[in-house]
């Protein structure tokens, strides 16, 4: 998962409505091009509509970029529909997450999308774009887990300071649990938000999920590095040298991003880190929209094989010396 800080933007603690000293009686929100409580904003070019479901304040500390959520849904379509195909063709069953992740990123940019084009004020566009861009890299770092347990499997297992079944379960139960936390956190931020509620206890439970998939990910990268270390020999015979490459690339690219939603979370609301779009779109974006691609064009299922377990190592490595 995935994750990310709180909901860049308002202090909204006091229960709601404008900020201290803002006169909303003629129907509006905050003066137009003002910075209030912690990181809302207003833009000047986009006045405060006053519909039922939106926030006095543009809770994102900016104006989303159209064209960046645009560009985003675009490209996550276009690697769903490859890495769809790919999971059909290679039967790499142990890599389908990385499917649900890609499906969640492209919810995620659509809400984003709708926030920057028809109304960044609304509150149900940010919750829904919120949501899925920051559980989304959890199920992509399940792909990436499976990644390592096939390769154990194929190379050697006496290579692996650990057995791939127990790293593998290990693994699973880590990220299930990623997920679940930063699920509930980031819906309870969503449920705060809606009511003009204090998120703070709900961006804690979304911290404490985030710093537990930053900790599985670092003990992942390193048990990784030692099975690839003792394997170099095994990794140059197999012809796999450039797919390690590329596992290796979105491995430290997935866990740069989730580095970041928690720094970015610890930071606190409206945050340097959260309400600089910049940083969204170079340490969220480009690490997810890099990634993807490498295991697409370096597909496990192509070089690895279809299967984790090693009952199917045999014809796994029949098929893969088949196709050449």
């Amino acid at each position: 998962m995935s994750s990310g800080g709180p909901p860049p933007g308002v202090d909204i603690s006091s229960g709601g409505g404008p900020p201290p000293g803002v006169d909303t009686s003629s129907g509006g929100g905050p003066p137009p091009g003002v910075r209030t409580g912690r990181g809302g904003y207003v833009d000047p070019n986009w006045p405060f509509p006053g519909g039922p479901n939106d926030a006095p304040v543009i809770i994102y500390g900016y104006t989303p970029s159209f064209a960046l959520a645009l560009l985003a849904t675009i490209l996550f379509c276009v690697y769903f529909i490859v890495h769809l195909f790919q999971l059909t063709r290679y039967r790499a069953i142990y890599f389908s997450t990385f499917c649900i992740g890609l499906l969640f990123e492209i919810v995620g940019y659509v809400a984003r999308c709708l926030s920057a084009k028809v109304n960044p004020y609304n509150l149900i566009y940010f919750i829904l774009q919120y949501f899925f861009i920051v559980t989304a890299p959890v199920f992509l770092a399940a792909g990436i887990y499976a990644i390592l347990s096939a390769l154990i499997n194929r190379l050697g297992r006496q290579y692996s300071l650990l057995p791939p079944k127990v790293i593998l379960w290990f693994f699973i139960v880590s990220d299930v649990v990623a997920t679940i936390t930063q699920i509930a956190g980031a819906a309870l931020i969503g449920v705060k938000q809606k009511r003009r509620e204090d998120p703070t206890s709900a961006n804690n439970i979304l911290l404490g999920g985030l710093a537990y998939q930053v900790f599985a990910i670092g003990l992942f990268i390193i048990l990784t590095a030692v099975f690839i270390f003792r394997a170099r020999a095994q990794i140059k015979q197999a012809g796999l040298t450039l797919f390690i490459a590329a596992f290796s690339a979105a491995t430290l690219l997935i866990y740069l991003r989730t580095v970041f939603r928690l720094a970015e979370t610890a930071e606190g609301l409206g945050g340097n880190l959260s309400t600089k779009e910049v940083y969204f779109g170079t340490l969220e974006f480009l690490p997810v929209v890099l990634a993807v691609p490498l295991l697409s064009v370096w597909h496990p299922g192509r070089c690895v094989g279809r299967s984790i377990s090693s009952e199917k190592d045999a014809e796994a490595m029949v098929e893969l010396d088949s196709r050449g």
